[in-house]
């Protein structure tokens, strides 16, 4: 399996999804279709197990650089986070495609391994946050689905195009484009003075 992450990830990183077929992975790995139904049904089953990859690498990081007892500023939260966002910006365009595309043609089996995981994972942020910054657990939730949802937001726009920039240019207008670390310190920062105070 961490042979057909690594190789449809390599794709994903050079094609679009839509161009990313079992068969294109197939053929980069060098083995038969046949082969790869081994191991997975659909290529959302093999992009649900990278998403989960890199939201670990996040969780495990985020936490690591806001170890249990913190007494950050919240600036400094603040820097720290964007830091983290901005290092793991790869997981914010899996999720990009998660909720309306993987999490609809993935198996049954492979969705409640990654949704066990991810509220594993998201209760153990919630609960450094609520002790790290002294609120309640349901803020510390807030805040963090507040942030997640913002800056999938804001990867998506940041995003470079080439069919987005055909359309713009056709359109005749200006692409607008924004700074993701300045909008996510100004949106982190926001966020924080509201819920943790």
């Amino acid at each position: 399996m961490a042979e057909i992450k690594q190789a449809t990830d390599e794709l994903f990183s050079e094609r679009s999804y839509h161009e990313i077929t079992l068969a294109a992975i197939a053929e980069k790995l060098g083995w038969s279709r046949a082969a790869l139904y081994k191991y997975v049904t659909t290529k959302e089953d093999i992009f649900l197990e990278l998403c989960a990859d890199k939201r670990s690498d996040y969780a495990r990081d985020l936490l690591a650089a806001y170890p249990a007892g913190s007494t950050y500023s919240r600036a400094v939260l603040t820097e720290v986070w964007v830091e983290q966002l901005a290092s793991h910006r790869s997981y914010l365009t899996y999720c990009d495609l998660l909720f309306t595309i993987i999490e609809t043609n993935c198996t049954v089996e492979r969705l409640a391994a990654y949704k066990k995981n991810y509220y594993d994972e998201q209760d153990r942020l919630i609960a450094r946050f609520a002790e790290n910054l002294g609120c309640n657990q349901a803020c510390a939730s807030q805040l963090l689905n507040a942030v997640y949802y913002h800056a999938l937001g804001i990867n998506g726009w940041c995003q470079e195009n080439q069919l987005v920039e055909q359309a713009v240019e056709l359109a005749g207008i200006a692409r607008r484009t924004v700074d993701f670390r300045a909008e996510m310190r100004d949106f982190i920062s926001m966020c924080l003075a509201h819920y943790a105070s």
